[in-house]
């Protein structure tokens, strides 16, 4: 009882019920209900993608070998704040089961899917996320959000009620990320000349979530976004593709970049915790999901977040009289708080942080 009393309380946040996108695709619509239309965003035209520039493609395993691939992968956290990871050793049978898994997930009937929908308060489960307000915009998605690690902060209404195989391939796919997690922050460490010790002590017993995305065919998909232009709040966030239809965008030097998710692939991104533990050196970056009006596009994203009960800060050992820190110390605690209540806002929370000279 003791060592359960020294838990860190985690608080995500709640959201407001939301319908079900899902359903309402499925009624011949031929207009998007008012509450979709999002009509301050960028336009989604881009005529000629050959000659944007392309998401960098990382090798996993010359990453351990070849001083190169590190270079590579430095600048692909300097320039981008994403790239695609290949060859990164995760099973593909184990991938297979995910995709499978997941869809079906989707796939249950409306009255199953209730058992597993958010509660009051809460952001986990099936639903949208940060909903605070009745008339405020919608994403044109759904998303089946849970906690995975460390166990304890499991909800026991969702995770250990899942269907049986389902969970036993997210057991299996959850330690594969952290271990994958792992092994890429550590190479991060020595890309940065950091001492490894300070990105353990951040991430190695830190939080991990997942969020499957459902994003159906919409009848006006250029008057729509899947997901909303945003930054991560978290050190990393590893994604991997069920379907093979496009959506993912970044913003880069002004445009939205689409990423062509390579098969297999993770599509690798750095949250706002990993830009202030590297002083600014890397760069998480905004992004967003956009749909078609064809086919419904699947993906899950997890989350990796920094030990709770600890605080965010820039790496003592980036730290030097020429380079001060440019972010302010905070605790996890605080800084999940303060990223909920900006999540509305695009990459605003972060640059609460930045000490100003």
């Amino acid at each position: 009882m003791a060592m359960e009393q020294k838990v860190p309380k985690l608080n995500l946040g709640g959201s407001l019920p939301v319908p079900c996108v899902q359903e309402l695709a499925r009624e011949p619509l031929s207009t998007v209900p008012p509450r979709y239309v999002r009509a301050d965003q960028d336009s989604v035209v881009i005529s000629n993608t050959a000659s944007l520039p392309q998401v960098p493609v990382i090798d996993m395993q010359s990453l351990v070998s070849r001083d190169s691939e590190l270079e590579k992968l430095h600048n692909a956290c300097k320039e981008w704040g994403f790239f695609q990871l290949i060859n990164h050793g995760v099973s593909s049978v184990l991938l297979e089961k995910v995709k499978v898994e997941i869809q079906e997930l989707f796939n249950l009937p409306m009255e199953e899917k209730k058992k597993y929908w958010q509660q009051a308060g809460e952001i986990e489960g099936f639903g949208q996320a940060f909903v605070v307000y009745e008339e405020q915009k919608l994403d044109w998605a759904d998303m089946f959000f849970i906690v995975t690690l460390p166990a304890y902060l499991r909800k026991p209404h969702l995770f250990p009620n899942l269907p049986l195989a389902l969970r036993d391939t997210l057991e299996a796919y959850s330690a594969e990320m952290k271990n994958l997690e792992m092994k890429i922050l550590n190479l991060m460490a020595k890309a940065l000349g950091m001492d490894p010790n300070d990105m353990r002590e951040l991430f190695e017993e830190g939080m991990q979530s997942m969020r499957m995305n459902y994003y159906p065919p919409c009848p006006q998909p250029e008057l729509v976004t899947g997901l909303y232009p945003h930054s991560d709040s978290n050190g990393l966030t590893i994604l991997l593709q069920i379907n093979d239809i496009e959506g993912l965008q970044i913003k880069k030097d002004g445009n939205w970049v689409p990423i062509n998710p390579l098969p297999n692939a993770f599509v690798i991104n750095l949250g706002n915790t990993l830009e202030i533990a590297t002083n600014g050196i890397y760069h998480s970056v905004e992004h967003r999901a956009m749909v078609n009006s064809v086919k419904e596009r699947l993906s899950i994203a997890t989350f990796c977040s920094a030990t709770l009960g600890g605080d965010i800060s820039p790496a003592p050992s980036l730290i030097t009289p020429q380079t001060p820190p440019l972010f302010k110390t905070i605790s996890v605690a605080d800084y999940l708080r303060g990223y909920v209540s900006v999540q509305q806002h695009g990459r605003s929370y972060i640059d609460f942080l930045r000490i100003q000279n």
